[in-house]
């Protein structure tokens, strides 16, 4: 068994122990691998071993990697997205998350519409208020819900959010706590479900699947420390 398939089995483990706990059935995470830094080796390597979901947070380098992976691969764009950069991310991914300003989602309709396609997004919700992360004040995106939710070509499936560091993953629960509960007043704002929590990473997955996520997003803890950069491009988003 190699190395990576070593981790993904303990991956999977976590969040079946994470699900037992919390009385929830496994195939209810997905489990998203960060390709970031990742050569297309490693991400056919991961497909081979039964994982499908990518994260990429660089547009310029899914550019150029994606067209060399495993075409049957389901991408999500997960970084922060620069409004110039929104036409390629329409044309590159399959979902587009951390969208993080109506300003942007409305790029992303008007690049949606060129392109005659819907998008399914997420909305980034800066719930800690960190001054270095991107992302909707909870207050704000429940008074702009109405305004995104008219936007056509964007489909809005759920939340994601970033929690801050911490040592000891008890210190953020709150954090992925109000994202579920933000969650569920988007969704009554809607009249329809919101099937899509996206939170938790390699350091934190556990506790953010008892607070309900549908979806964590994992690096490190499955491809082992990253390679340093080959393509200088985009803003970084943090380690996953």
């Amino acid at each position: 068994m190699s190395e990576l398939q070593e981790n993904l089995a303990h991956l999977r483990a976590r969040i079946e122990a994470a699900c037992d706990r919390s009385g929830r059935h496994p195939d209810s995470v997905r489990l998203m691998a960060v390709s970031k830094n990742q050569p297309p080796s490693r991400v056919a390597e991961a497909a081979a071993a039964g994982l499908r979901l990518f994260g990429e947070n660089r547009v310029q380098e899914a550019k150029i990697k994606i067209p060399q992976c495993p075409g049957h691969l389901e991408w999500h764009f997960i970084g922060h997205l620069q409004s110039n950069k929104a036409r390629d991310a329409v044309a590159r991914f399959q979902v587009v998350q951390g969208v993080d300003s109506l300003a942007l989602a409305e790029e992303l309709q008007k690049q949606a519409a060129k392109q005659a396609r819907s998008l399914p997004v997420l909305l980034e919700v800066n719930v800690a208020g960190e001054s270095s992360k991107f992302g909707w004040n909870p207050d704000r995106l429940l008074s702009e819900f109405q305004q995104l939710n008219a936007l056509s070509r964007l489909e809005v499936h759920g939340l994601m959010t970033i929690a801050p560091y911490a040592v000891d993953p008890e210190r953020v629960r709150p954090v992925f706590r109000r994202l579920r509960e933000l969650r569920d007043r988007c969704a009554d704002l809607l009249g329809a479900p919101l099937p899509v929590l996206s939170m938790g990473m390699s350091g934190d997955l556990e506790v953010a699947i008892e607070e309900g996520s549908t979806m964590v997003r994992v690096g490190t803890a499955l491809f082992g420390e990253r390679p340093r950069r080959t393509v200088d491009s985009d803003t970084d988003s943090p380690d996953l």
